[in-house]
């Protein structure tokens, strides 16, 4: 190798620099040379491939600072182990059924709130984003915004299935009679998934229109509790008065817990039916998803 003549460059390196914060987003793009630059698979991997991009950053952040996770597992701890056990002693003196069995029903229910929790509040830290600045160069990169939504939302879902293993370790210690088959694990992760990306991009959806930290933790607290309690995560649809009955099936959260609590629980059969429950998700996560693309752009002006 000839040696550079005195007084040239030096030589860049092609490796970033290990303290760029965002990815480098121009290799994203198709390459002229790539088999798979047209068409609706090259589009679709391209979207999937930002999509993943997001998705990283968001997991660094977990990875730099786990403790949240930590902090979050105490309330579901809290209410399997204090209000699970009191009021299934309740309900078991009452009809004379054994304890556990509300326990069965009731853990489904517990993780579904426990994703709520961690995802309403996934606009708080859209809007420290746009106060650093970080907002602004993602908008005016070439990521599509249903990229950078859908990488949030499943960042969203990471976080839930770390909630999930934790209620499932002591839904276990208390007996509770779960499943633990390959396929039914496989759909305990896709509904957390699901029902993690719509409630985070709600939260997405209420930042871009309040814009205010402020205002985005009030309206999460606002809506987090009706949704749990008007749905089936306690008690059975069947016992609840006729508009909460109504209430309770347009609620997405219902279906949520009706296919964890069809997956997750020995002998628990499913009340709106497993494909229902399904079906209802995918199609209000598209909804949401296109919605909060379309009005992301507001957070900046």
């Amino acid at each position: 190798m000839k040696p550079a003549p005195f007084g040239a460059p030096p030589a860049v390196s092609a490796s970033p620099p290990r303290t760029e914060t965002l990815p480098r987003l121009a290799a994203l793009r198709p390459r002229p040379g790539d088999p798979l630059t047209t068409g609706p698979s090259a589009a679709l991997g391209s979207f999937l491939l930002k999509t993943w991009a997001i998705l990283g950053i968001e997991l660094r952040k977990l990875r730099h600072d786990p403790f949240d996770l930590v902090t979050r597992a105490v309330q579901p701890i809290l209410w399997l182990t204090v209000f699970g056990q009191v009021f299934g002693r309740l309900r078991a003196q009452a009809a004379g059924a054994s304890q556990a069995n509300y326990l069965d029903y009731l853990t489904p229910g517990i993780l579904a709130q426990s994703v709520i929790y961690i995802a309403i509040f996934q606009g708080i830290a859209v809007i420290w984003e746009r106060d650093q600045g970080t907002l602004q160069k993602f908008l005016v990169s070439p990521l599509p915004r249903a990229a950078l939504v859908l990488g949030k939302g499943l960042a969203a879902g990471v976080r839930g299935l770390t909630q999930a293993v934790t209620i499932s370790i002591l839904a276990l210690l208390l007996g509770v009679h779960l499943r633990l088959d390959p396929l039914a694990l496989l759909g305990v992760a896709a509904l957390v998934f699901l029902g993690a990306n719509f409630f985070a991009t709600l939260s997405l959806v209420i930042a871009a229109l309040v814009r205010s930290r402020e205002r985005v933790q009030g309206m999460g607290q606002l809506i987090t509790m009706p949704l749990f309690f008007a749905s089936n995560a306690l008690y059975p649809i069947a016992l609840m008065p006729g508009w909460v009955a109504v209430v309770a099936q347009l609620n997405p959260l219902s279906y949520m817990v009706d296919g964890l609590r069809t997956l997750m629980v020995v002998g628990n059969p499913e009340a709106l039916g497993l494909p229902l429950d399904f079906a209802v998700l995918l199609v209000v996560n598209c909804a949401i998803v296109w919605l909060a693309a379309r009005i992301y752009p507001r957070l900046v002006r």
